[in-house]
């Protein structure tokens, strides 16, 4: 899809693309891209410069540029906002596109009354931001280093009191992990059963997303869903995106699955016929993420 006054792919293929190069590499842009050595986190949303955190398609853009392009901090900023904050840009450095929703109002004339109505048209307007990387001259804080390491055969006390606030029905036994909707039911193997906290953690995370998609809740249904088929590829698109949003508000390592390399298969599928997919699939992913935070911080207050 290209714009019709421009060779230039729109900004849904340009991001849909460079997602789909990471899986084409076999690696998917929404695990942790940079490392533990940066004060803001070894974990993290991107971040903008005053410390507010990216959302939606934006997390999986700037995350698939720091893992690219190796940079160790989550914190991006324009390149005026650099200038402002006493930087500058590096010469050669090339941005990283986001984006932020906007309407246009458009007066039309309505056939049937002949009166002028007003018409909201929404849209997405893209803009360019640079990692600190990339950015000599800022103040200190934006460099900072890391100090000390978190044990992570410890149960994580934040994870443990949010997923417990949030009043889904968690039930432990078994070798699998996974959320029965005729039961609306999360199943996952013991706290011990898994190689340390971060992937007890990161793995009902996925089955927390996939349980907001009850009628009760959020109501997400995207048609059939076997093994295999769009609908149950863009779903599970969704549980991953969502882990990875609800892992990084929580500070924690997102986990690799086994069944890595069948998903990835089945996800470039629905991005490859659908440039807009992966928009959709981090929408009802935020969704989800924001629902869980609501739901546990309502509990919790």
């Amino acid at each position: 899809m290209t714009n019709r006054n421009s060779s230039k792919p729109d900004i849904y293929t340009r991001i849909t693309n460079q997602i789909i190069a990471a899986l084409e590499k076999g690696t998917k842009p929404w695990m942790q891209p940079w490392n533990a050595s940066h004060a803001a986190g070894a974990v993290s949303r991107p971040l903008r410069f005053n410390g507010q955190p990216y959302s939606g398609i934006n997390i999986l853009s700037l995350w698939a540029s720091a893992m690219g392009h190796g940079f160790a901090a989550p914190i991006w900023m324009t390149f005026k906002q650099a200038i402002e904050l006493g930087g500058c840009v590096r010469k050669g450095e090339k941005g990283s596109p986001v984006v932020y929703a906007n309407t246009l109002v458009r007066t039309e004339t309505n056939p049937e009354t002949g009166e002028d109505q007003d018409q909201a048209i929404p849209f997405l307007k893209a803009y360019t931001v640079f990692n600190v990387d990339q950015i000599e001259g800022l103040p200190e804080h934006f460099y900072a280093l890391a100090e000390g390491e978190t044990n992570p055969d410890q149960r994580i006390e934040a994870a443990e009191a949010f997923f417990a606030a949030t009043g889904a029905d968690i039930r432990h036994g078994g070798d699998g992990a996974c959320y029965i909707p005729a039961l609306d039911r999360i199943h996952m193997p013991s706290f011990e059963a898994f190689r340390d906290a971060e992937s007890y953690y990161a793995t009902l995370a996925h089955e927390m997303t996939h349980w907001t998609r009850h009628a009760s809740r959020l109501n997400r249904d995207f048609g059939r869903e076997r093994f295999g088929d769009a609908g149950y590829a863009q779903e599970e698109l969704v549980a991953e995106l969502g882990a990875a949003f609800l892992c990084a508000d929580l500070k924690i390592t997102l986990t690799e699955r086994e069944d890595h390399a069948s998903y990835i298969a089945s996800w470039l599928k629905v991005l490859r016929n659908d440039t807009r997919a992966v928009f959709t699939a981090a929408a009802h992913a935020e969704r989800a993420a924001e629902y869980l935070r609501t739901a546990a911080a309502s509990a919790l207050s």
